[in-house]
């Protein structure tokens, strides 16, 4: 639904101003590592009890019995709620949709935005997730030097400059939200 159209009951979906847009499908090497590596964490969280020997006086090795019985989910858990769901374009601000919250993104000092399927290439993580349900932290390359990612598909990589940072995210229609982002800047 467009922003301002009114919904069943005759009100707005959503305030004229902002503009919402779905993260891109994962891309198949996401789909790969989120799936390999949640199988890799639930054999572990399932052969842990297994495979460590469990005496009374054997603490320590009770401690890691714990420790991978529990770790696993709380991994798959903590990736599951800083996936990128989608984007939302306010006055000022972009903010990249989670499972339960946004995070708000913002946009002073706006100077371009430009869909780069290469964005992301030869990039070194800083600090952040490389592809448990997305890529999401920090990140260092050559042409971008240091910027924050909230990607699900690099290849439909839109980069957004500011005058102090850059921030990659992946929209799944890269050409609406540059056009929305330009027409915010434009209005702004």
């Amino acid at each position: 639904m467009e922003p301002g159209i009114a919904g069943p009951e005759g009100k707005s979906a959503m305030p004229v101003h902002a503009r919402r847009f779905d993260a891109a499908p994962f891309s198949t090497s996401l789909k790969l590592i989120s799936l390999g590596a949640t199988a890799i964490l639930v054999a572990m969280m399932l052969l842990a009890p297994r495979a460590v020997v469990h005496q009374d006086t054997q603490l320590l090795a009770r401690a890691i019995t714990w420790v991978l019985v529990l770790g696993p989910p709380l991994m798959i858990g903590g990736a599951l709620l800083f996936m990128v769901r989608g984007y939302e374009l306010e006055p000022g601000a972009l903010l990249v949709r989670r499972l339960l919250w946004a995070t708000r993104i913002p946009l002073a000092g706006f100077e371009r935005a430009w869909h780069d399927p290469q964005a992301m290439r030869g990039s070194k993580r800083l600090f952040g997730n490389s592809g448990l349900f997305s890529i999401t932290g920090v990140f260092r390359n050559a042409p971008l030097g240091t910027y924050r990612a909230f990607v699900t598909n690099p290849g439909e990589a839109v980069v957004i400059r500011l005058a102090s940072r850059s921030v990659v995210v992946s929209p799944a229609q890269s050409r609406s939200f540059i056009a929305a982002l330009e027409a915010r800047d434009a209005a702004g």
